[in-house]
């Protein structure tokens, strides 16, 4: 018997999902919290373009829980670590994902993980966790070597590159065969551009809040279903293949063929399809932006690449590091450039919920189906939690340093029975590839270059990250101060 899957939404026409939403605002029995909500669509445009500071700049006016209208709704901010705990771990049955800002993300992944919620969630959850076990993940360690050895030979000495795309096509292929199970050369595969059809699906989040309610056959939303279209044709032959023939692998495709939940209900091929297509996207998008963001901190940052490259002299066998060093985060400098670029820009930047029921938070009421959202990227942003917010200093990561920030502060991967379940993977791919692009070369950034950052449902470099390839430089390993 077929898992049961998650009630539809009520409402798919975006016209008819405005009403619905403005209904429910005006039905509160409860008022919002404090802030800015009249109509306005240079806040709205503001929102899109730099939602930092306008979140950091509420944030001083108002305090950790604020409302700001958003295009047609007024939405709840919660942030600080108190807020983040609120939402993700201490109530967090009191809040829906799938009815959120970002509901529209059901047009390209369907129900997986990140879309469901409730006993749906719950039981897919348990499904799939056997496959991100510590030896299933460190199995996958060969393959993502394999993978990015294959990809720096376009980093030769004197080149130039966009490190973002080529992040995210070697991020893809990793997905492909460490998720799917599934040959990046073979037929199929090369048929099928994923990286790039991934890129024109998530553009949907790029345009006006105005373009996303168009449904006619030139608009963003159907562009996004084209890819989705596209990426499907890849998948549903490889279910079909594998259910054909009964092989299997250690992929999580193979898992999910033969999952069943604790009363014996397998997924069907929509289930698995939805949950592949969750994990291609994130298993490969969020790796793109966190490389990107940490080399272009690290070409700014001459001193903190000194202490990576001695740490590697010292403790790595011909620049190739183990699967257990990988797994184990015991290359200490490189955990704590890791981190800090998780705090200085988190992929996931949103957590983007609504209300079941109306609440309290600091002093404050909430209404029953109000849109509310907590945001890392504010969050760790906040100067009373990380002094200096915008300053890259891996030094705060330090074991003592880390240990001692509060509950909520540092939330990189969400929090609670939805922190990201990819988590440990995705670690270990950064690691990997940054451990392997510091042994061959030095990346740094062309002259004049400026960093603007977009906002989808990932934050991303939105010009691409340009860097200039050059020899490994010497490490000083005399004279270069510890990161503690």
């Amino acid at each position: 018997m077929a898992l049961v899957g998650p009630e539809p939404l009520l409402n798919s026409n975006p016209l008819a999902v405005m009403f619905d939403d403005l209904r429910a605002e005006r039905s509160a029995a409860v008022p919002f919290p404090p802030g800015e909500t009249r109509v306005s669509l240079s806040r709205t445009r503001r929102f899109a373009d730099e939602p930092l500071e306008l979140l950091l700049e509420a944030y001083e006016r108002f305090g950790p829980i604020f409302t700001l209208r958003i295009f047609h709704a007024n939405v709840v901010f919660m942030l600080g670590p108190a807020a983040n705990h609120y939402i993700t771990v201490s109530h967090a049955s009191n809040f829906t994902w799938r009815e959120s800002h970002f509901r529209d993300l059901i047009g390209l992944m369907g129900d997986g993980l990140l879309t469901i919620d409730g006993d749906f969630h719950r039981r897919s959850r348990l499904i799939m966790l056997p496959a991100f076990h510590r030896e299933h993940i460190a199995a996958s360690a060969d393959a993502i070597v394999q993978e990015t050895e294959r990809a720096l030979e376009q980093l030769t000495p004197g080149a130039s590159v966009d490190l973002y795309d080529w992040t995210r096509h070697l991020a893809v292929r990793v997905a492909m065969r460490a998720l799917f199970g599934v040959d990046p050369d073979g037929e199929q595969a090369r048929a099928i551009d994923a990286a790039a059809l991934f890129e024109d699906a998530l553009s949907f989040y790029a345009t006006e809040y105005v373009a996303r309610i168009l449904r006619g056959p030139f608009s963003p939303w159907a562009r996004m279903q084209q890819a989705a279209r596209r990426l499907d044709t890849l998948i549903y032959a490889e279910i079909s293949r594998r259910r054909a023939t009964g092989e299997r692998g250690h992929d999580i495709l193979s898992l999910l063929l033969d999952a069943q939940d604790e009363d014996g209900n397998t997924l069907s091929d929509l289930q698995i399809r939805d949950e592949v297509m969750t994990l291609l996207f994130a298993g490969h998008d969020t790796t793109t932006s966190t490389v990107s963001f940490m080399f272009y901190e690290l070409a700014r940052h001459p001193n903190v690449v000194d202490r990576l490259l001695a740490e590697q002299d010292a403790q790595l066998s011909d620049g190739r590091p183990t699967a257990a060093q990988l797994m184990s985060g015991e290359l200490t400098e490189l955990e704590m450039v890791l981190d800090e670029t998780l705090r200085k820009y988190p992929p996931a930047w949103i957590g983007p919920r609504r209300s079941v029921e109306s609440f309290e938070f600091n002093g404050h009421t909430v209404p029953a189906r109000a849109f509310v959202n907590y945001c890392s990227w504010a969050s760790h942003h906040l100067n009373d939690v990380f002094p200096e917010p915008d300053e890259f200093r891996p030094e705060r990561f330090a074991p003592d340093a880390g240990a001692a920030l509060p509950k909520g502060a540092y939330i990189p991967f969400g929090g609670g029975s939805r922190t990201c379940i990819g988590m440990r993977f995705g670690q270990l791919e950064v690691r990997t590839i940054a451990t392997l692009i510091l042994s061959r070369c030095t990346l740094s950034l062309p002259d004049g270059f400026q960093l603007s950052i977009r906002q989808m449902p990932t934050i991303s470099p939105k010009q691409g990250l340009p860097v200039i390839v050059r020899p490994r430089t010497a490490s000083a390993v005399a004279g270069v101060p510890a990161a503690v």
